[in-house]
């Protein structure tokens, strides 16, 4: 199978003829955004494989392979729910070994995590016997996550597409658990502090903004910092940063405190921050309102684009038109 012809990675909506299209129509694999530190998230879901003799497992490995060659130049996590593996549609021992073994360093490298969700005594029994091969760099990285909440501190789950089987096998495992056993469940969503920033509406921002400016602290913090420092360093979006670091600068931002990025010296901690700021509005620049018009934006007439994207990015709120102008201006140097 050709793995070079170019296709969305993860999406299930390929032409029928596309090698791939038998593959990716069963939403085995899928892409889901960034996790909490702003890498990419690939999905493996056991649960819509088919049986075994309805899926060439060989097709699903370049496949596997076809999306992943598109973020692993980069950091990402991969997450795969275990539910619904059963003896009719799982793989055989030696396509696990082999497909190991098809993964050279350029995957192994960038990925910082594997969560295995609702691991069962058969994956953790495997992963046992396949020890020998799997290198210790690489264990390190694989993670037990028995309930979907635990998922929480990585990634948003409601954009996971998380299946509907697996989110009711979760359901059941709390449901056994005696109440005092019972783990956390996601806390709602609380009002936001006084100087809070991050997860709080650009509106709401620009009313506290002392000089009432529509484009947000953090963005301007940022954007200053990695245009002075981060226009000559490839690649500025695509790396991770220290985790505790990130953590400790939404503190300080939330608390109300001055960050200054020429102290912390650290590119790829400014352009982390950015991204989590964008990715915790609780709703994006473009807003919802336009999200269908963007989406159909592509059967739009060429000769119309420009003036139909003029008209849209003008309905947009002052806060929400200033911010994206801010932001565009600053991707269009990088």
């Amino acid at each position: 199978t050709d793995i070079s012809q170019r296709f969305d990675a993860g999406s299930p909506h390929l032409p029928w003829d596309h090698p791939f299209y038998d593959i990716a129509r069963h939403q085995i694999i899928e892409v889901a955004g960034d996790d909490n530190f702003g890498r990419k998230v690939i999905v493996f879901n056991a649960c819509r494989m088919p049986p075994q003799h309805q899926l060439d497992h060989h097709k699903l490995l370049m496949y596997l392979k076809g999306t992943l060659d598109q973020y692993v130049e980069s950091d990402y996590t991969l997450i795969y729910f275990h539910h619904g593996l059963t003896s009719e549609n799982k793989p055989s021992l030696s396509w696990l070994r082999d497909a190991y073994r098809e993964f050279d360093r350029k995957y192994k490298k960038n990925i910082k995590a594997l969560y295995i969700v609702h691991p069962t005594m058969f994956i953790k029994t495997l992963l046992i016997l396949f020890k020998p091969i799997i290198s210790f760099k690489f264990g390190r990285k694989i993670n037990y996550v028995s309930y979907l909440s635990e998922l929480e501190d990585v990634v948003k789950c409601e954009q996971l597409l998380i299946p509907a089987r697996v989110k009711e096998y979760d359901n059941k495992l709390r449901a056994a658990m005696k109440p005092c056993t019972q783990p956390p469940m996601s806390p709602p969503r609380s009002p936001p502090l006084p100087n809070q920033v991050f997860g709080v509406p650009l509106e709401l921002l620009r009313q506290r903004s002392p000089d009432g400016d529509s484009v947000p602290m953090v963005m301007r913090d940022t954007i200053t910092f990695l245009s002075e420092q981060g226009l000559e360093i490839e690649g500025i979006f695509r790396r991770s940063a220290n985790v505790t670091l990130v953590k400790e600068v939404q503190l300080r931002y939330n608390s109300g405190a001055t960050v200054n990025f020429r102290e912390l010296e650290d590119v790829h901690l400014a352009a982390v921050i950015l991204k989590t700021f964008l990715r915790e509005l609780p709703e994006p620049l473009l807003t919802y309102q336009l999200y269908n018009d963007i989406v159909n934006f592509t059967s739009v007439s060429s000769d119309s684009q420009v003036t139909v994207m003029k008209t849209l990015v003008e309905s947009l709120p002052e806060e929400n038109y200033a911010s994206l102008r801010y932001l565009i201006t600053f991707l269009a140097q990088v």
